[in-house]
């Protein structure tokens, strides 16, 4: 099923599909996703995790044990687990951020949701982010999910990402190009 999609590719893409497709036939897809997103807020936020995840001198059993102890203090459930010590003993720990983001990716397909990565000056307000997913929506037809983060360097006004598409309508992009013109460039 999920490796027909073209959003699969390279290793994290192939342990994703692999995942996903056990998820789809144990009927756990929500489960794993929320323990992908756990694990990939615990990654986020940790130096000690990180370095557990990118490191090749540790040994991948010593890895494996490490992650273990790490997702069930997390609740990550048996099948997360299972996938994560197989990634661990298998040397690609390395890629389970992707892993985490492709599974992410595959299971908002199956439920066909779209994600636009949105960057901002500021953080979006809640209404803010309802607005924005109902004009993508009537844009492109599905549900959409926002995964936003925050930019200062914007100034103002939003990046968004969706598919292959982007509209900048940032103040620093409409400054850039004010001041390209004023020069001759245009």
């Amino acid at each position: 099923m999920a490796t027909d999609q073209p959003i699969v590719s390279g290793v994290a893409g192939r342990y994703a599909a692999a995942l996903f497709d056990l998820a789809v036939e144990q009927s756990k897809v929500p489960e794993v996703e929320q323990d992908l997103a756990k694990f990939q807020q615990l990654y986020d936020e940790s130096a000690d995790l990180k370095r557990l995840v990118r490191s090749p001198v540790i040994a991948g059993e010593d890895q494996a044990r490490a992650l273990s102890a790490v997702l069930d203090k997390a609740g990550a459930g048996a099948l997360s687990k299972n996938f994560f010590s197989l990634v661990a003993r298998n040397r690609r720990l390395f890629a389970a951020p992707d892993m985490a983001r492709a599974f992410q990716q595959l299971a908002a397909k199956a439920r066909g949701e779209v994600t636009a990565v949105v960057a901002s000056a500021h953080p979006l307000t809640d209404a803010q982010s309802t607005a924005l997913k109902a004009a993508l929506k009537d844009a492109v037809g599905k549900d959409v999910t926002l995964a936003t983060k925050v930019d200062p360097s914007l100034i103002g006004g939003l990046v968004v990402k969706l598919g292959s598409r982007m509209v900048d309508s940032s103040l620093k992009t409409k400054l850039a190009s004010l001041s390209l013109s004023l020069k001759g460039g245009h």
